[in-house]
């Protein structure tokens, strides 16, 4: 398999695209190298002068101006299922050009927890972004960093298209300012270990006794390490790459596809597929903006999201497989555990613990509504997704 970045000297198709994209941005702007880029025609001169005076029409003309931020890169779609480009374009034409959409990708306006920030502020409309990210301001979505009730994509999809997850958690993250656009399937957590470790890929979780487990901003994912032996270290996002690579931090927990997607591969030995909690993210937006629409463009909004949501999940598999490959060529191993070492991951750090109660009522109002929302969870919905 070819080598999909650069090496060296050497001009590679993304070198290309990189210097063009440059060129046009400059002299058309940002937005229109970004609609070049998703058009194809960052490879013409003339066609993308097409493609930036289209967006200049669009943008004149729509009567809503909508800014959606990401820490993204577009064009990262194909390993890491991150859909801003169709986002953009299904929002634009379900409403009719009524609403235009500028895209504000990798990192321009924050990441992580900096851009839910934002959107609750009303600094910018949407974003992009974790749901453990999400938590922080709207602490209801914890709920699916209990581990093993919701970790599988099927079980993620059935709970937050159910009714019980909308009446039951989309009603307190709405009293924090927030519309929840969409939901983003990408795949679970996994346990990722950092090369200069002794032994291979985390199997049990023995294996994860005293080591140093990076987590984000959440407080259910530092109890569920704790439950397993590790050392929990909150590490900001950004700040990441840096501690695993110094030996600040032994692991982290991204899906595959976002450990590809920042460029982990050089400092990972393994990766484990023990599927804990979603790794999910949301396109976020801000409540006050949506609910100053009309009706009917509020409906056609909620209906693009409802597309990109299909595209969402027929793009999983997909950049699964090229965000696999590329980490395998860096050396990278994958290991799925046994029935028999999935039934030590669950008993160790499962739902049914007692432990998750105190959460479960914070988060979900009772008892009582956790195991409703289970159910939900655990009913299939018509939506399908493909697992691991």
């Amino acid at each position: 398999m070819t080598k999909l970045r650069h090496g060296g000297d050497r001009e590679t198709p993304e070198s290309v695209e990189r210097r063009n994209f440059l060129g046009i941005s400059a002299k058309y702007g940002f937005t229109a190298a970004v609609a070049a880029a998703g058009a194809g025609t960052l490879w013409s001169g003339e066609a993308a002068a097409q493609t930036a005076q289209e967006e200049r029409e669009r943008e004149g003309s729509a009567t809503h101006k909508m800014t959606v931020a990401s820490a993204y890169a577009i064009g990262k779609t194909r390993g890491f299922p991150v859909m801003q480009l169709n986002i953009k374009e299904n929002i634009q034409n379900t409403t009719n050009g009524k609403v235009y959409v500028k895209l504000a990708p990798a990192g321009q306006l924050g990441v992580g927890s900096e851009l839910a920030k934002k959107v609750q502020g009303g600094t910018i409309q949407a974003a992009q972004h974790s749901i453990s990210n999400f938590a922080p301001f709207a602490p209801a979505v914890d709920l699916i960093n209990i581990p093993y009730w919701c970790g599988d994509n099927q079980q993620f999809v059935n709970l937050v298209t159910s009714d019980p997850w909308k009446e039951d958690v989309e009603s307190k993250v709405s009293e924090r300012g927030f519309k929840p656009l969409m939901y983003l399937v990408v795949d679970p957590r996994t346990a990722a270990k950092r090369k200069g470790l002794s032994g291979g890929p985390f199997r049990t979780p023995e294996d994860l006794k005293g080591i140093k487990f990076r987590v984000p901003g959440s407080k259910v994912l530092a109890q569920f390490y704790q439950l397993l032996g590790a050392n929990p270290t909150p590490i900001a996002w950004g700040e990441t790459r840096s501690a695993i690579r110094q030996g600040v931090a032994d692991a982290l927990d991204p899906c595959a596809e976002g450990l590809w997607l920042v460029g982990f591969g050089d400092i990972l030995s393994s990766i484990t597929f023990n599927r804990p909690v979603p790794d999910s993210q949301v396109y976020s937006m801000n409540l006050e903006w949506f609910n100053s629409l009309d009706s009917t463009t509020q409906e056609q909004i909620d209906f693009a999201a409802e597309i990109t949501s299909h595209q969402n999940y027929a793009q999983v598999p997909a950049s699964r497989a090229f965000s696999q490959a590329s980490l395998r060529e860096d050396g990278v191993e994958f290991y799925s555990p046994t029935e028999e070492e999935m039934a030590q991951w669950r008993e160790k750090s499962g739902h049914h613990l007692a432990e998750w109660n105190e959460f479960k009522i914070q988060f979900a109002g009772s008892l009582a509504n956790f195991d409703r929302l289970l159910e939900a969870a655990n009913t299939q919905g018509r939506y399908f997704v493909h697992d691991i």
